[in-house]
């Protein structure tokens, strides 16, 4: 057992979440502070932020929740200097910034040439800048120390062509190639302690996309039993199974491990359909 617990050991640890506020933060938080770390949500919204570090405050955690605008870089360096006045370092990123909107997608009844050309903008930039950004403000952070993990969030989206959301979809292919760019240069240049992968979950219901794959009486829309047939487990994911990937990642069981882009889908991304 204690094998296992100094293989996976994060006790200490300081880890910073952007998007703080969502439901997949919000459980990758929980349980990141469940083993041990010390927990800084970060959200554009500061209610919803502080409420999450609430949440893992009446666990018995260590969290804070501090507003923060993942696309501005100056905001940023006032947030960790802040973080870093009050925990002395960052060990942890986990970016989980992100979304999309209407205007970037392609309902059935229009086509590529109907796309928002501002609401595209808007979403790659949510989710590309939203990413790199905090990697580098507090990646700097990780530079000095000579030692840090940094997490982000791709997309089946990013590995598969999944009908109708162009805008996310390409901006979560560029939060893939940064993962893989990031890890060979922090590394190359900072040393083997700063490692750079990305989770890439499945179909997971949350607020963004519950609509979308879930009728009112909770039975499947069309789009979401397509996704359901796709899926091999037969099933969408639940936001705790996250955990154990991140968890893996961030621990010296990953220790040798840099730039990957690891599913979490159920088999989604393996499965032809046939």
């Amino acid at each position: 057992m204690n094998y296992l617990k100094d293989l996976f050991k994060i006790e200490g640890k300081v880890a910073v979440l952007t998007g703080g506020g969502g439901v997949l933060a919000a459980e990758i938080g929980s349980g990141l502070s469940k083993a041990g770390a010390k927990i800084i949500m970060l959200d554009i919204n500061e209610d919803a932020a502080k409420e999450a570090a609430k949440k893992i405050q009446g666990q018995g955690g260590t969290a804070i929740g501090l507003k923060s605008n993942v696309l501005d870089i100056d905001d940023l360096k006032k947030v960790r200097e802040e973080i870093l006045s009050q925990f002395g370092r960052v060990d942890i990123l986990l970016n989980a910034a992100g979304g999309n909107m209407p205007g970037a997608t392609i309902s059935p009844d229009k086509t590529v040439f109907d796309v928002n050309i501002g609401d595209l903008d808007k979403v790659t930039a949510l989710n590309y800048n939203g990413t790199l950004l905090p990697s580098l403000v507090f990646g700097e952070t990780m530079a000095k120390q000579k030692s840090g993990n940094i997490i982000n969030i791709s997309s089946m989206a990013a590995m598969q062509t999944l009908t109708r959301v162009l805008g996310y979809s390409v901006a979560k292919a560029a939060v893939s190639n940064l993962t893989s760019w990031l890890a060979v240069e922090l590394a190359i240049k900072f040393g083997s302690k700063i490692r750079v992968n990305a989770i890439a979950p499945g179909f997971f219901i949350g607020n963004q996309n519950r609509a979308l794959l879930t009728n009112p009486d909770g039975s499947y829309t069309e789009r979401g039993q397509q996704v359901i047939n796709k899926t091999p487990m037969r099933r969408f994911g639940e936001a705790h199974e996250l955990v154990g990937a991140v968890l893996f990642l961030v621990s010296e069981s990953a220790s040798f491990v840099t730039g990957v882009v690891l599913p979490i889908d159920g088999g989604f991304s393996t499965y032809s359909g046939v």
